[in-house]
């Protein structure tokens, strides 16, 4: 078991404990339970969803990184598949604190990146801020995802965010976790570049058309991807290189081994992911990044 999860997994009762031990003793545990292993865990625990998923926010806030902060928050977020995907708050020193992570947008974006297609609940351990519940605006049918928190009512995104701007209010049919393909190719066989444009082919950017996407590699040779997603009020907006240290994180692997990092936008986008990109790169210690533009 990773040494992330001791303390968690110690807090969790011991019925659950022996059916999710071997699952997440593997040591490529994907930070996720799909809907196979949530129904075989209800089952041998007597649990329903509502409260296998609040037994789990330990596990998920052992994957905050909290340098700032200090204070570790858990996500569950749970996918009309069945699946349950983990999130956690992440911070990162020596850049603008507005590169934060929240656990709702980690968990929300770990779905996304899964292929999930709608969210039916989210589970966190700490009230929502605005910043997310925004976020989690974007999505289809946002307003009747079903909130869980400790000790409340269930409630829905609708009753903690009355009266919301999204994206029916710009005419935006195309919503955060719709399937798209923004038609951009590459004759490069550059493995770095092949996978950056296909994140950036499913980007969400449906107000400014900036679609953006990146590719890490690892010193171990993985590779990851991330993909922008653009929000109606704009500032919840989560750029590429966020999802792609998500994938990162919930894989386990350490952020700080980045070798490689190669960003793709529009080269005449109205929105630019480079700098910013570039400077949390830098404080990571990655100094090999690279930008192209999309055909």
């Amino acid at each position: 078991m990773h040494s992330r999860f001791q303390s968690a997994y110690s807090q969790l009762p011991e019925k659950l404990q022996s059916v999710l031990k071997p699952i997440i003793d593997k040591p490529d545990f994907p930070a996720m339970l799909t809907a196979e292993q949530t129904a075989q865990i209800k089952e041998h625990c007597g649990y329903n969803d509502s409260e296998l998923a609040f037994f789990l926010l330990p596990v998920a806030a052992a994957y905050a990184v909290t340098p700032i902060s200090h204070f570790k928050v858990g996500a569950i977020a749970r996918g009309v598949s069945g699946n349950l995907y983990f999130g956690a708050n992440m911070e990162f020193s020596g850049v603008a604190i507005s590169q934060t992570i929240h656990a709702e947008q980690c968990a929300v974006t770990h779905a996304w990146l899964k292929g999930e297609k709608q969210l039916t609940t989210v589970t966190v351990n700490y009230t929502p801020c605005g910043h997310c519940r925004q976020f989690m605006n974007e999505l289809r049918g946002g307003g009747q995802i079903e909130i869980h928190l400790p000790e409340r009512q269930t409630a829905t995104l609708h009753d903690y965010l009355p009266d919301s701007f999204g994206p029916a209010d710009l005419d935006i049919e195309t919503l955060l976790m719709d399937e798209v393909d923004h038609g951009f190719t590459t004759s490069s066989r550059d493995r770095l570049l092949c996978a950056a444009t296909e994140a950036a082919n499913q980007s969400h950017a449906p107000y400014s058309q900036s679609y953006s996407g990146i590719a890490l590699q690892l010193k171990d040779g993985s590779l990851f991807t991330g993909r922008y997603a653009e929000n109606a009020a704009f500032n919840p907006s989560l750029p590429p290189l966020q999802a792609a240290l998500i994938m990162i994180n919930l894989a386990g692997k350490d952020m700080h081994s980045i070798e490689q990092a190669l960003l793709v936008e529009k080269q005449n986008a109205i929105v630019k992911q480079w700098n910013t990109t570039e400077n949390t790169l830098k404080a990571l210690g990655c100094q090999q990044q690279t930008i192209a533009y999309l055909d």
